[in-house]
C-alpha cells in the first residue's frame, strides 16, 4: 500500500475544505456529501486544527499553516472567554491545536494556552471522589461521578503540562484517573465499558454502563478504541506496565473481533446484520493505537501482530472508504458513526475519523506521530 499517495490525496481535500469552511469547524456530516459546520459548540473543534498542522508538518505548504494559525486563534479565544468548555474534552481540543503550534512553532504564547488549558481541565477533578468528571455540574445526581473511557485521550494533555512545568500535580491526577479508567472501565475479557458511575459524594463504585454502544453490558467499538490508545500513550509517559499490558489486552480483543474487511462495526456485541453500520473512526484511532504500541514495545508476536493489524485494517480503509481526493466529498473516511444509538449520524463523516486517519497514515509512512506528546 503506497501511504505517501494516500496522504496527497487528504491534501487535495484540506486544500479545497480551507475554503469551505472558512472560520468554522467541520463535525459531521448527515447523510450527505458535506459536513456540517460548528461554530464553538461541541468537543470535536480541535480535530480539524489538527489536521491543518499535520498537514503542513508534512508539506510545509504556507496555505495550511495559515489555516492552522487562525482555527487555532480561535480556539484560544474560546478558552478566554470560557465558551463550551464545561466538560472533560479538554485535551481533544487543546493538544491538537495549542499544544501542536507550540510543538512545531514553538511559540510561547500557543505554550501558554495549552498550559491554561491544562489548568482548567483540573478544575473538573473532584478531591471527595478522586476523579475527572465526565459531563455535568459538579454534585449532579447523575453525572457527579461519572467517568468516561474517552478522557484517557485528555489526559496527554496533562503528561505535557507536569513535563512542561515541573508541577507534579498534572501528572499525579492523571495517574489516578488512568488507574481508575484501568480498574473499572475494563472488564475481565478485555472489552470495555464505555462509562463507570460512582457514588458522587462518597466514591463507592456503583455500576458500568454506556452512552452511545448497543446496551450497557456491550463493547462499544470507539471506546475500546480510546482504550487502547489512551493505555498506551498513559504506558508512554508513566512506564507502568500495567498499563502497557491493558493496552495490549484491549488491542487483542478489539483485533479478534474485527469482520473480513478489518473495519469495525459501531458495537462488537451489536447484531451484525445487512445494514448494521460501522465506525470507521474507531478502526482508524485504533491503528494509531496500534502503532503506537509497536513503536513502545520490544520485539514480540504481539508487536508483529499489532503492525500487520494495523497495516491491514488502514489498507482496507483507504480502499474501500476512503474518499481520495474527491473534491465533491468533504470528509476523508465513509462510514464513521457519532452515535447509532441516538441516531445522530449513524454512517457519516466524522471530524475526529479524519483526523485518526491521517495521523495514521503519516504514522505509517514514519516521522510524524500527531500531537499527543513532544517528539
Amino acid at each position: 500500500m503506497n501511504w505517501t499517495d494516500a496522504i496527497e490525496q487528504t491534501l487535495l481535500t484540506t486544500r479545497a475544505n480551507i475554503a469551505r469552511f472558512g472560520d468554522q469547524f467541520p463535525y459531521v456530516s448527515n447523510g450527505e456529501r458535506n459536513y456540517q459546520l460548528t461554530g464553538h459548540s461541541s468537543w470535536t473543534e480541535g480535530f480539524w486544527p489538527g489536521i491543518l498542522w499535520l498537514s503542513y508538518e508534512y508539506s510545509r505548504d504556507p496555505a495550511f499553516r495559515e489555516a492552522a494559525l487562525s482555527s487555532t486563534a480561535s480556539l484560544s479565544e474560546r478558552l478566554a472567554k470560557r465558551t463550551y468548555i464545561d466538560h472533560h474534552d479538554i485535551g481533544f481540543l487543546y493538544s491538537l491545536s495549542t499544544k501542536a503550534q507550540w510543538i512545531i512553532t514553538k511559540d510561547e504564547a500557543s505554550r501558554r494556552t495549552a498550559l491554561d488549558a491544562a489548568d482548567w481541565l483540573l478544575t473538573r477533578w473532584r478531591p471527595n471522589t478522586q476523579l475527572i468528571q465526565a459531563w455535568g455540574a459538579e454534585g449532579d445526581p447523575v453525572n457527579g461521578g461519572r467517568i468516561i473511557i474517552d478522557c484517557l485521550m485528555n489526559l496527554p494533555l496533562l503528561y505535557w503540562a507536569a513535563e512542561q512545568t515541573g508541577d507534579k500535580r498534572y501528572a499525579d491526577i492523571a495517574r489516578v484517573q488512568a488507574e481508575k479508567s484501568r480498574r473499572f472501565l475494563v472488564r475481565g475479557d478485555d472489552s470495555s465499558y464505555h462509562t463507570f458511575y460512582f457514588h458522587p459524594e462518597t466514591g463507592e463504585a456503583l455500576r458500568g454502563g454506556t452512552q452511545q454502544g448497543y446496551q450497557d453490558g456491550s463493547t462499544w467499538t470507539r471506546g475500546q478504541a480510546w482504550g487502547v490508545y489512551g493505555f498506551a500513550l498513559a504506558f508512554r509517559y508513566f512506564r507502568d506496565e500495567a498499563y502497557l499490558d491493558t493496552a495490549r489486552r484491549l488491542a487483542r480483543n478489539f483485533i479478534a473481533h474485527l469482520p473480513e474487511d478489518q473495519v469495525a462495526y459501531w458495537d462488537f456485541d451489536a447484531p451484525q446484520e445487512s445494514g448494521t453500520p460501522r465506525d470507521s473512526s474507531a478502526s482508524a484511532i485504533t491503528a494509531c493505537g496500534l502503532l503506537e504500541l509497536v513503536e513502545l514495545m520490544p520485539d514480540c508476536l504481539d508487536r508483529v501482530l499489532f503492525r500487520h493489524a494495523a497495516e491491514r485494517s488502514m489498507a482496507s480503509l483507504v480502499q474501500s472508504y476512503f474518499t481520495a481526493g474527491h473534491s465533491e466529498e468533504e470528509g476523508f473516511l465513509r462510514h464513521g458513526s457519532y452515535s447509532v444509538r441516538g441516531g445522530v449520524s449513524p454512517d457519516d463523516f466524522v471530524i475526529w475519523g479524519d483526523y485518526f486517519f491521517l495521523e495514521a497514515l503519516m504514522r505509517l509512512r514514519g516521522g510524524i506521530t500527531g500531537y499527543w506528546y513532544e517528539r
